[in-house]
């Protein structure tokens, strides 16, 4: 199982280590494949004046630190072309955000390093619309073959975290799990689910309490991995924090959805 977790944004490189110390059991555990998520810079926070991180140079440092010291994979968001080749010789996984999803130039600079391409799926899309963004990865890569396999093989994965609904929240169609597999490696955003988008205002809200339920639905579906954010007190965090897991609601989950899947084989 994929696992990956980590605060939402760099708020310090105190905060990155503290968590990154309490996250380091599952990279020992051999049935989990980790990833320490966070990221450098949230250029696409609600509001201007919002916290967004330490910027590209400063973040990518304290990454690498990270990964030094714990032997941590990495995975972090980029959001303009020209970071993709530097990010790349910290992060094994280069995240496209959600709202960038169908972004050619972006992904193609992605494609063009060695880090494995992590494309979340934008809220405004159907599920197999994103067949096409895989597509453009795995042809700059080379790659005239498409479906699960060829994605899994040549380091490109699909993440959903719900659609839009109404206003200010999303909704997560269980369906669109089967539909993205069908072209790439699914991993479920469950925190980023239960965001509600600009419900606060100048900044979004969530609700945390679902996230267990909508983890384990997804791991009776079936996908190949799972996204957390987590936080040592998600009440003080400075991005996404009401629909963060505190560390210990994040070991429940995990060891709920592995055991679902366990029984599913």
């Amino acid at each position: 199982m994929i696992l990956i977790a980590g605060p939402c944004v760099i708020e310090s490189e105190e905060l990155v280590m503290a968590v990154a110390e309490r996250l380091a059991k599952f990279n020992d555990n051999k049935r989990i494949d980790f990833y320490f998520k966070s990221s450098f810079d949230k250029a696409n926070r609600t509001s201007i004046s919002s916290f967004r991180g330490p910027g590209l140079e400063k973040g990518c440092e304290i990454l690498a630190r990270v990964k030094e010291k714990f032997g941590f994979k990495i995975l972090t968001d980029i959001h303009e072309s020209y970071q993709a080749e530097p990010v790349s010789q910290v992060a094994d996984v280069l995240q496209i955000p959600a709202f960038l999803c169908r972004q050619t130039d972006l992904l193609v600079a992605a494609a063009k390093t060695s880090a494995v391409v992590n494309i979340k799926k934008g809220q405004f899309l159907a599920a197999s619309a994103m067949k096409h963004s895989v597509k453009k990865v795995l042809e700059t890569r080379g790659i005239l073959a498409d479906g699960y396999e060829a994605a899994r093989e040549n380091g490109v994965w699909l993440t959903e975290r719900g659609n839009s609904f109404g206003y200010g929240n999303l909704v997560v169609d269980m369906r669109n799990l089967v539909l993205m597999r069908e072209f790439a490696p699914v991993i479920f955003d469950a925190t980023h689910s239960v965001q509600m988008p600009s419900a606060l205002g100048e900044k979004s809200g969530g609700d945390a309490k679902f996230v267990p339920y909508l983890a384990r639905a997804a791991a009776s579906v079936g996908v190949d991995g799972f996204f957390y954010e987590t936080h040592i007190n998600p009440c003080e965090a400075l991005c996404d924090g009401p629909n963060m897991l505190s560390l210990d609601e994040l070991d429940k989950v995990v060891e709920q959805t592995m055991k679902i899947q366990e029984i599913l084989g």
